[in-house]
């Protein structure tokens, strides 16, 4: 005689080995999905070291030759005591 228990548990073990298997082959997609973008990201982390050293070298390059305070130039506004000459306000010499 068949025992009840037996067919329930095997059932069991049926649903669950299924399950892990769809589990385990989500996490192979998943896998893949992640190998993909970082080998799409890449060129983005190689970017992204080369601008950290010349950030870098840039740093350390105005640390040893820092950079001269800049020249403020006197601005001269237009005296509004002295009429500007204009070439037909001058007399004419004869």
């Amino acid at each position: 005689m068949e025992n009840p228990h037996e067919e329930k548990q095997a059932v069991y073990l049926e649903r669950i080995i299924k399950n892990a298997d769809k589990c385990l082959e989500a996490i192979r997609e998943l896998n893949a999905s992640i190998e993909a973008i970082c080998v799409s990201n890449h060129d983005v982390h190689v970017a992204s070291e080369l601008f950290e050293n010349y950030r870098r070298n840039v740093s350390w390059n105005l640390k040893q030759h820092p950079m001269p305070e800049p020249v403020m130039l006197e601005q001269r506004l237009p005296n509004e005591t002295e009429p500007a000459e204009s070439p037909a306000a001058s007399p004419k010499r004869t």
